[in-house]
């Protein structure tokens, strides 16, 4: 077929659930015997089936334009989401007081486009990796534990916003499929990122010590106003700025990504975050390890020193922060009594916890637990913790296999996944100290790594499609 007809903004990544063969298909473009008549040659990514092409919704070349374009729409939502809810420009602009709703107005549009161009697509509402089963079935055990929560009222409330997260990474995972638009969203989100960085340093140079007159605070509030929360977040962006840095081509693009990597980490730094340190020396461990190779015996020994350097550049008081419980007021030990005692709910109510977002009500002080993975097993049960964790690793463990296969050529597929897998553990070390579970920070991470993998997906398939049809010229 000639390029006309492919869609303008659409590439299928996966054949429409409900006409998916039982057998393998493969990637060798159809060829005619000369036993039987020709037949034209369906796409390789299309079903081999009685089903007419015509019918197919992937193939189908009569599909309005809107529906072409859908996608391009649900994106740029999407775009737009990320930027009121990371950004939260209302916050900086008081003049920009009426986007304070924006981010649900624009969630809902995004849905109401994505919902109908899906199914015209790909006759079916999302792709549906194991990532996606299993935050579903996580959501479907907190509305599980409503009735039975000590407060279905607040339990209800809070599992609203859990339904936005759910639907805006159902979202994400169907419209990041190409190269430039991961790209754009990851530039975004590091843009947002370096900005929240400078905010930080400089208030910690200036002394702006907002936190109980110890600590800086962010500049946004949300996701970003606790420094313990920004120093998480800043975390999970310095091995996606460094992956970045290595795999661009542009000079202005490293220089960009190498000022983010460096400032990031000060800005992580200037927290006096102890779960951002510890999150942070792991996710570079990771990356660390990964790419010394067969030089790991020469690296054990040059972390230490690394490490007595990073102490020695840090502000003073930062060692003793980060090596001490007795500063903040108290904070290490309430957190400790909180985490002791969100273990002991969980172990009194295992099967679907005291309710979603309940467990402040047996706090001694009216506190979170402080802790992702608690929070989830006192909220929502053990059952609810199971899924929480296998849908932290799930990605982990594709983002290993890819990098497996790239290590050889150590291109952008295995930058990227390296970038990604560092970012995922820094989270699971950092949340280890924040009750994060049902907030936004892993499941951009997550959508991340599922649109790498599916571009890496796509570009293994054409490569083996071009290799096959070379060979029966190379045998002659």
């Amino acid at each position: 077929m000639s390029g006309k007809s492919k869609f303008v903004d659409y590439e299928p990544l996966s054949r429409p659930k409900r006409s998916r063969p039982k057998a393998d298909i493969s990637l060798e473009p159809f060829r005619p015997t000369k036993s039987k008549a020709a037949e034209p040659a369906p796409d390789h990514f299309a079903e081999r089936s009685a089903t007419p092409p015509a019918a197919s919704a992937i193939e189908s070349t009569t599909l309005k334009p809107w529906i072409k374009r859908g996608h391009g729409a649900s994106y740029l939502g999407i775009f737009l989401f990320t930027i009121l809810v990371f950004l939260r420009p209302y916050e900086l602009l008081p003049s920009l007081s009426w986007l304070s709703k924006g981010a649900f107005w624009t969630a809902l549009i995004t849905l109401l486009i994505f919902i109908p161009t899906q199914l015209g697509l790909e006759s079916n509402l999302t792709y549906r990796p194991r990532e996606v089963n299993l935050v579903l079935l996580l959501l479907v055990v907190a509305a599980l534990s409503i009735p039975l929560a000590t407060d279905p009222g607040r339990a209800m409330n809070s599992i609203i916003d859990y339904i936005k997260v759910v639907m805006m990474f159902i979202v994400m995972i169907n419209v990041l499929r190409s190269d430039g638009r991961l790209k754009a969203i990851l530039l975004l989100v590091l843009s947002i990122s370096f900005f929240l960085a400078i905010v930080a340093i400089n208030d910690y140079r200036l002394g702006n010590l907002g936190l109980q007159g110890m600590r800086i605070e962010g500049v946004i509030g949300g996701l970003f106003e606790n420094p313990n929360d920004l120093a998480l977040h800043l975390v999970t962006m310095v091995p996606l700025a460094g992956a970045l840095f290595l795999v661009s081509r542009n000079p202005v693009g490293k220089l960009f990504y190498a000022l983010c990597f460096v400032l990031m980490i000060g800005a992580c730094v200037a927290t006096f975050s102890r779960g951002g340190f510890i999150g942070l020396m792991a996710s570079l461990g990771v990356i660390a390890w990964r790419l010394a190779g067969r030089n790991r015996s020469m690296l054990v020994v040059a972390l230490p020193i690394l490490l007595v350097l990073f102490f020695a550049l840090a502000p003073g008081g930062y060692g003793a922060r980060v090596f001490s419980g007795s500063q903040d007021n108290g904070s290490a030990s309430a957190r400790m009594d909180d985490l002791k005692r969100s273990l002991f709910v969980a172990a009194r109510h295992p099967v679907l916890g005291v309710g979603f977002d309940n467990y402040a009500i047996y706090s001694n002080r009216n506190l979170a637990t402080h802790n992702a993975y608690t929070q989830v097993a006192s909220e929502i049960g053990l059952g609810g913790l199971i899924l929480y964790v296998m849908f932290i690793l799930t990605p982990l463990g594709q983002l290993r296999q890819i990098e497996r296969e790239t290590i050889e050529q150590k291109g952008r597929y295995f930058y990227l996944s390296l970038g990604l897998e560092a970012s995922i553990v820094g989270y699971m070390v950092c949340s280890f100290f924040a009750s994060v579970a049902f907030l936004w920070y892993l499941y951009y991470l997550v959508a991340y790594g599922i649109c790498v993998r599916r571009l890496y997906e796509v570009d293994t398939n054409k490569k083996l499609v071009v290799e096959k049809k070379k060979r029966p010229a190379d045998v002659s």
